[in-house]
């Protein structure tokens, strides 16, 4: 948090606001300053010669009465710069609430950047915040499936219970809870790192889903969820499976997920010819996602909101790391209208560019 000195800086800071808000442009404020306050000089000058004041008294007298004009006025241009200071050095002590105080009727460069550095301010207070809840989030999802490991070893250790294969069966599906979650965080090193590489292959495109939707049909258990394939079944396209098969398990699980149980989900493709690329769209029906909520869903450790039926858990990164996978591919994915439920829209080129 921020030292008492920071937040006294920036309450003094707030109140000696008095932007010069005649002007649109920071240039301009400063012509029409400098033209005010040598105005002001020539005809102070002129009136203290004018009734006989020696000309070694009125200059000094008159340079100084422009100094404090200017001084006077320019405080008012460049209080949000101190304030910025004062916020950067608040936000370098571990506060991200403060804030610049400009006024929203302020357009000229200084009032752009500072509704910019409010704008970055807001976006770094996000990211600490979803920070402390990844922490709080991979703390608990570790250790709840090391702690059941841990119970279930012991048992066996000390004979209370047998190896048999169901209990065999729980300890692998706890160890592979563990080995998603560190899954989950390697992909986010990597999505920190910036970038990744890439194994460029041709292949079906059906062929794939059909590959990354068993498993999870087989996950859903008894949700009773229907997942329905639309695709052509001449559909090719080149791409890293591997990365391409994140994208594609997160978002259609994600949309099992906050599915009501018994309910379908649509997995749908087609090939736009005039930009040669291939859409898929992956539809939740009956849920919808609101606008404003649509871009933030794909942040790091965002989670979605559910409902009645629906699941929840997990580290808030399936969404991001689908994002990233897209991104890899020179694709984008988003959430766009469609009456039916909450629509992923996906979009890949069927042909791999490399760069030179």
């Amino acid at each position: 948090m921020a030292s008492p000195q920071s937040k006294s800086r920036l309450d003094v800071a707030k109140r000696h606001v008095k932007p010069v808000d005649f002007f649109s442009s920071l240039k301009l404020a400063l012509s029409a300053l400098i033209v005010v306050a040598t105005a002001i000089a020539f005809a102070m000058c002129w009136f203290l010669l004018k009734f006989g004041w020696s000309g070694w008294i009125a200059m000094p007298l008159t340079l100084a009465v422009a100094l404090g004009i200017t001084y006077v006025f320019s405080r008012g241009i460049t209080a949000p710069l101190r304030q910025m200071r004062d916020v950067a050095e608040a936000m370098a002590e571990g506060d991200y609430t403060v804030r610049v105080d400009i006024d929203p009727t302020r357009h000229d460069e200084v009032g752009q950047l500072a509704r910019s550095f409010n704008e970055m301010a807001g976006e770094l207070e996000h990211a600490d915040k979803m920070r402390r809840d990844m922490i709080a989030n991979v703390s608990h999802e570790l250790r709840t499936p090391v702690s059941a490991l841990q119970a279930m070893v012991e048992n066996m250790a000390d004979g209370v219970t047998d190896p048999t294969p169901a209990n065999l069966e729980s300890i692998l599906t706890q160890t592979q809870r563990l080995s998603d979650l560190i899954a989950f965080l390697l992909d986010l090193s990597r999505m920190e790192a910036g970038a990744a590489s890439l194994n460029i292959e041709r292949f079906d495109f059906v062929e794939f889903l059909d590959e990354t939707i068993e498993p999870l049909e087989i996950a859903d258990g008894g949700h009773g969820h229907d997942i329905r394939v639309e695709v052509p079944g001449s559909l090719t396209m080149e791409g890293d499976q591997d990365r391409l098969r994140q994208l594609f398990t997160n978002v259609i699980g994600n949309a099992l997920k906050h599915s009501v149980d018994g309910t379908a989900v649509l997995v749908e493709a087609h090939e736009n010819e005039s930009d040669c690329t291939i859409v898929t769209n992956v539809i939740n029906f009956g849920s919808q996602i609101a606008a404003e909520d649509r871009s933030a869903i794909f942040r790091r450790f965002v989670k979605g909101k559910t409902g009645p039926g629906t699941e929840s858990g997990g580290t808030g990164l399936g969404l991001s790391i689908a994002r990233w996978a897209a991104q890899l591919h020179g694709g984008s994915i988003k959430v766009v209208d469609d009456e039916r439920g909450a629509n992923f829209e996906i979009i890949l080129p069927k042909y791999h560019i490399t760069e030179a």
